[in-house]
Protein backbone atom coordinates (compact mmCIF):
# COMPACT_ATOMS: atom_id res chain seq x y z
CA UNK A 1 0.00 0.00 0.00
CA UNK A 2 1.50 3.57 -0.96
CA UNK A 3 2.14 6.17 1.25
CA UNK A 4 -1.53 8.22 0.03
CA UNK A 5 -3.54 5.20 0.76
CA UNK A 6 -2.02 4.70 4.07
CA UNK A 7 -3.00 8.32 4.70
CA UNK A 8 -6.66 8.06 3.29
CA UNK A 9 -7.23 4.67 5.59
CA UNK A 10 -5.50 6.74 8.69
CA UNK A 11 -7.81 9.94 7.90
CA UNK A 12 -11.28 7.24 7.45
CA UNK A 13 -9.97 5.46 10.63
CA UNK A 14 -9.59 8.64 12.82
CA UNK A 15 -13.21 9.71 11.28
CA UNK A 16 -14.95 6.52 12.36
CA UNK A 17 -13.34 6.89 15.54
CA UNK A 18 -14.27 10.54 16.10
CA UNK A 19 -18.27 10.26 15.04
CA UNK A 20 -18.39 7.02 17.28
CA UNK A 21 -17.45 9.15 20.44
CA UNK A 22 -19.60 11.80 19.30
CA UNK A 23 -22.31 9.35 19.32
CA UNK A 24 -22.21 8.32 22.63
CA UNK A 25 -22.05 11.71 24.42
CA UNK A 26 -25.52 13.13 25.39
CA UNK A 27 -27.16 15.92 23.55
CA UNK A 28 -27.99 17.84 26.05
CA UNK A 29 -25.90 18.43 29.68
CA UNK A 30 -25.88 15.91 32.40
CA UNK A 31 -27.77 17.24 35.11
CA UNK A 32 -25.49 16.94 38.08
CA UNK A 33 -27.10 15.77 42.10
CA UNK A 34 -27.64 18.52 44.65
CA UNK A 35 -28.50 18.36 47.79
CA UNK A 36 -31.66 19.67 49.15
CA UNK A 37 -32.09 20.12 52.86
CA UNK A 38 -35.15 18.01 54.64
CA UNK A 39 -37.71 19.75 55.10
CA UNK A 40 -37.82 17.96 58.98
CA UNK A 41 -34.85 19.76 60.25
CA UNK A 42 -35.36 20.36 63.77
CA UNK A 43 -33.40 23.49 64.15
CA UNK A 44 -33.98 26.58 62.15
CA UNK A 45 -30.92 27.75 60.86
CA UNK A 46 -30.64 31.10 62.20
CA UNK A 47 -31.48 29.59 66.17
CA UNK A 48 -28.16 28.39 68.11
CA UNK A 49 -28.87 24.39 68.65
CA UNK A 50 -30.39 23.35 72.09
CA UNK A 51 -30.37 20.25 74.18
CA UNK A 52 -33.54 18.77 73.62
CA UNK A 53 -34.42 15.79 76.33
CA UNK A 54 -37.18 13.54 75.76
CA UNK A 55 -36.26 13.44 72.09
CA UNK A 56 -34.41 11.50 69.77
CA UNK A 57 -30.76 11.48 68.70
CA UNK A 58 -31.37 13.27 65.53
CA UNK A 59 -33.24 15.80 67.30
CA UNK A 60 -30.25 16.49 69.58
CA UNK A 61 -26.98 15.61 66.99
CA UNK A 62 -26.87 19.47 66.38
CA UNK A 63 -26.57 20.09 69.86
CA UNK A 64 -24.01 17.24 70.29
CA UNK A 65 -22.15 18.32 67.40
CA UNK A 66 -21.96 21.92 68.76
CA UNK A 67 -20.19 20.95 72.05
CA UNK A 68 -18.07 18.55 71.11
CA UNK A 69 -16.68 20.50 68.46
CA UNK A 70 -15.98 23.50 70.56
CA UNK A 71 -14.49 21.58 73.31
CA UNK A 72 -12.28 20.19 70.04
CA UNK A 73 -11.32 23.69 69.46
CA UNK A 74 -10.61 25.46 72.89
CA UNK A 75 -8.91 22.17 74.15
CA UNK A 76 -7.45 19.86 71.02
CA UNK A 77 -8.62 15.80 71.57
CA UNK A 78 -7.65 16.09 75.20
CA UNK A 79 -8.63 12.81 76.53
CA UNK A 80 -11.25 10.98 77.16
CA UNK A 81 -12.65 12.18 81.05
CA UNK A 82 -12.39 15.88 79.33
CA UNK A 83 -14.52 15.01 76.58
CA UNK A 84 -17.33 13.19 78.56
CA UNK A 85 -17.36 15.84 81.43
CA UNK A 86 -17.42 18.69 78.53
CA UNK A 87 -20.93 16.39 77.38
CA UNK A 88 -22.59 16.04 80.82
CA UNK A 89 -21.82 19.75 81.70
CA UNK A 90 -23.68 20.57 78.20
CA UNK A 91 -26.77 18.42 80.11
CA UNK A 92 -26.09 14.74 78.39
CA UNK A 93 -26.13 12.01 81.00
CA UNK A 94 -22.98 10.59 81.84
CA UNK A 95 -24.82 7.19 82.74
CA UNK A 96 -25.70 6.75 79.31
CA UNK A 97 -22.11 7.45 77.48
CA UNK A 98 -19.03 5.47 76.56
CA UNK A 99 -15.66 6.54 75.78
CA UNK A 100 -12.63 4.75 74.21
CA UNK A 101 -9.58 4.26 75.85
CA UNK A 102 -6.95 7.78 75.38
CA UNK A 103 -3.79 6.16 75.67
CA UNK A 104 -2.59 2.44 74.17
CA UNK A 105 -0.81 -0.33 75.95
CA UNK A 106 2.18 1.04 75.75
CA UNK A 107 0.91 4.42 77.32
CA UNK A 108 0.82 6.45 74.50
CA UNK A 109 -1.85 8.79 73.64
CA UNK A 110 -4.29 7.38 71.00
CA UNK A 111 -4.59 9.32 67.72
CA UNK A 112 -8.43 9.22 67.65
CA UNK A 113 -10.58 9.31 70.44
CA UNK A 114 -14.33 8.37 70.19
CA UNK A 115 -17.38 8.92 72.69
CA UNK A 116 -21.30 8.28 72.20
CA UNK A 117 -24.36 9.39 74.36
CA UNK A 118 -26.99 6.51 74.07
CA UNK A 119 -30.67 8.31 73.59
CA UNK A 120 -33.89 6.25 73.44
CA UNK A 121 -33.00 3.42 70.59
CA UNK A 122 -30.05 5.16 68.93
CA UNK A 123 -26.71 6.48 69.44
CA UNK A 124 -24.38 9.61 68.85
CA UNK A 125 -21.34 8.93 68.40
CA UNK A 126 -18.69 11.36 68.08
CA UNK A 127 -15.13 11.00 67.26
CA UNK A 128 -12.06 13.43 67.40
CA UNK A 129 -9.03 12.72 65.43
CA UNK A 130 -6.07 14.48 63.47
CA UNK A 131 -8.49 14.90 60.70
CA UNK A 132 -10.48 17.17 63.31
CA UNK A 133 -14.32 15.91 64.36
CA UNK A 134 -16.86 13.96 63.11
CA UNK A 135 -19.89 12.26 64.20
CA UNK A 136 -23.03 9.80 63.36
CA UNK A 137 -25.93 8.46 64.41
CA UNK A 138 -26.05 4.64 64.60
CA UNK A 139 -28.76 2.05 66.27
CA UNK A 140 -27.85 0.86 69.55
CA UNK A 141 -26.00 -2.60 69.53
CA UNK A 142 -26.87 -6.24 69.89
CA UNK A 143 -25.49 -5.31 73.81
CA UNK A 144 -27.47 -2.33 74.63
CA UNK A 145 -24.55 0.02 74.12
CA UNK A 146 -23.04 1.89 71.67
CA UNK A 147 -19.55 1.36 70.91
CA UNK A 148 -18.04 -2.17 69.91
CA UNK A 149 -14.72 -3.07 71.42
CA UNK A 150 -13.20 -1.63 74.58
CA UNK A 151 -14.60 1.24 76.13
CA UNK A 152 -13.13 2.79 79.27
CA UNK A 153 -14.85 2.68 82.28
CA UNK A 154 -16.63 6.27 83.19
CA UNK A 155 -16.30 5.38 86.69
CA UNK A 156 -15.62 9.28 88.04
Amino acid sequence: MNRSARLTVLLVSSSVMVASLVACMPSRPMPVPTYTPSSSATVAPDQDPVLRPGEGAAENKAFFDQVADQFLFDHGMGDGRAAIDNLVAAGFRKEDMQVTPDTTALGIAVDSLIFSVRIKDECLIGQYSAMGYTSIIAPILGTGTCLVGVTRPIDW
